[in-house]
């Protein structure tokens, strides 16, 4: 791939923030410190816009993008600002208009005139826009030395990619998007945001957290210091599912009313733990072994009293449970919908301020092995609009993660281009496990007709279950 970078700027907010604005991390900001910039993709077609001929581009599309970030920045300028940290080890994010040397988004403008959309809208993994992605393998507490936000934009043939990468240890996916969805409404012509974000970080969580970081290890190295284990080769993939995918597999996992008086499983609940139970059957697992469920969910509602929507920072907690591969291989979907829903209907206000208070008296900074053994991890959310992203030149082709944050079991959620309930899965397995799923025509849910409450499975097993669910016996 031939990519040209032929300017690299900063971006201030265009008009100046006066005197030193200082905003301490709270104890759901700092266990991100170890974790990579969260990378996102997004892939525009110009059908007819512009000719792209090189001033029409540079005034068009980078000028005004670059204006209208300016406008944004005004009202998010935590993002211009950078990471530092007082004399007891204390981390904040500070924007002050007077150092004017490290401030800024850094903006870089590339060329890639060879390369089409389509040919960036493969579902197969990140390598092939890893280039088009800023800051690859960098750590968030880089942001001491380093923009909290990079962009770059790239002219494709036939279109534009824009790669960004926005320091997790500042902000959280719902912030992301909110940012995301303000730029885009200043750039199609709006005076002002229609959404202001909420800055009180000491609303969401006030204690002074000491923390003894220099240089974290890297998170992929190997975690009991031995060199010579070759990590498995991981490879990616997109599962895209469809509205009667979706309908589906929630009715499937509902069609058991269950015996405690829960409510009926979310679209949520019912396809990550479907996703969770055929990655347990294709990673061949021991019956008594043990598999995690981890999925990073927002707290904005669950805290008392609740923060707003619009709180621009991170209020996620990973939500942990658990239980044995044998247990959700035997039992029909509704199982594994069961151990999901019952973790996230306990991570209240209470569990969540213990969670704080408990990490407040031992900090952990997270590494990626720490999301549990055997693991299915679950970041993102369906329900961000991260296809009303429109800068003026209609919605985006595609939008994606980078190539930064992904481990074995990670996989990121985001709702399908054709709308509806659709939903895209990012995942990231071992290949051998990856092609084990790929060839599941149960988890895949093709050529699966139901006949009352019979489903026959690709295979040609029928199972007349009361449940009705199809067993996943062609992985044994």
């Amino acid at each position: 791939m031939k990519i040209k970078i032929s300017s690299k700027t900063h971006v201030q907010p265009n008009k100046p923030i006066l005197g030193k604005k200082q905003f301490q991390l709270t104890t759901f900001d700092l266990p991100y410190l170890a974790f990579y910039y969260n990378q996102k993709f997004l892939l525009y077609k110009f059908e007819n816009l512009l000719d792209l001929e090189e001033p029409t581009f540079q005034n068009n599309v980078v000028e005004k993008l670059k204006d209208s970030l300016g406008s944004v920045l005004e009202d998010f300028y935590q993002l211009a600002g950078k990471l530092a940290k007082d004399e007891d080890g204390v981390f904040r994010v500070e924007y002050d208009a007077d150092e004017e040397e490290i401030n800024g988004v850094e903006f870089s403008v590339a060329d890639a005139v060879d390369i089409s959309v389509d040919d960036l809208t493969a579902e197969d993994g990140t390598a092939q826009f890893k280039e088009l992605v800023p800051y690859n393998g960098i750590l968030n507490l880089e942001g001491l030395r380093r923009p909290l936000l990079a962009v770059q934009v790239t002219k494709l043939k036939d279109g534009l990619a824009m790669g960004l990468a926005f320091n997790h240890a500042v902000l959280d996916g719902t912030a992301t998007w909110h940012f995301m969805s303000s730029w885009a409404e200043i750039c199609r012509g709006a005076q002002t945001i229609s959404t202001q974000p909420f800055l009180d970080r000491a609303k969401a969580r006030d204690t002074r957290v000491k923390l003894d970081l220099a240089s974290p290890k890297d998170p992929n190295a190997s975690s009991n210091g031995d060199a010579a284990a070759e990590p498995p080769q991981l490879v990616e993939k997109v599962f895209k599912f469809s509205d009667s995918a979706i309908h589906t597999i929630k009715s499937r996992a509902n069609s058991v009313v269950p015996s405690d008086g829960s409510k009926p499983f979310s679209t949520f609940q019912s396809l990550t733990s479907h996703i969770w139970r055929h990655v347990t059957l294709a990673r061949g697992l021991k019956p008594e072994d043990i598999t995690v469920f981890t999925v990073f969910a927002d707290c904005r509602r669950r805290v008392d009293p609740p923060m707003p929507e619009e709180y621009f920072g991170n209020m996620i907690q990973a939500i942990f449970t658990g239980t044995a591969a044998g247990l959700l291989a035997a039992h029909g979907p509704e199982f594994g919908a069961a151990v999901v829903q019952k973790a996230i209907v306990a991570h209240d206000a209470r569990v969540v301020d213990a969670r704080n208070e408990e990490w407040e008296k031992a900090p952990k900074i997270f590494q990626f092995k720490d999301a549990g053994v055997n693991c299915v991890a679950v970041g993102s959310s369906p329900r961000f609009k991260v296809y009303e992203v429109d800068f003026g030149w209609g919605k985006p082709e595609t939008v994606r993660s980078g190539s930064n944050n992904r481990f074995n079991g990670m996989m990121y959620l985001y709702p399908g281009k054709a709308g509806g309930v659709s939903i895209d899965v990012e995942i990231t397995l071992e290949a051998r496990v990856m092609e084990k799923l790929e060839k599941s025509k149960e988890f895949l849910l093709i050529d699966v007709e139901e006949d009352g409450n019979k489903i026959t499975n690709g295979n040609g097993h029928g199972h007349g279950h009361g449940h009705g669910h199809a067993n996943g016996n062609g992985f044994a």
